[in-house]
């Protein structure tokens, strides 16, 4: 990633790499890739068009986790951006 350093230092907050070929050290990308493979399985040509992905982006956004305490990352976002307004 290029420009890092000034991310960090425009926002105040620290930039971490992951080592390659390492999964447990980025658990939410390994978890949202399972999550993609309900609706893109291996081997599935990723040239399925705007509307699919539309419907997949609004499903993984809708869909409730417990890191969310079971709300969805759509309705957090909500709460978040109304609270700042």
């Amino acid at each position: 990633m290029a420009r890092w350093a000034d991310i960090e230092q425009a926002l105040g907050v620290d930039v971490y790499f992951c080592d390659p070929h390492s999964p447990w050290q980025r658990p939410t990308n390994e978890h949202t890739n399972g999550l993609l493979r309900r609706w893109l399985p291996k081997s599935t040509d990723l040239n399925v068009g705007h509307v699919r992905l539309a419907v997949i982006e609004d499903n993984l956004n809708t869909m409730p986790r417990k890191l969310h305490h079971w709300d969805s990352p759509h309705s957090d976002y909500a709460a978040l951006t109304c609270n700042h307004r």
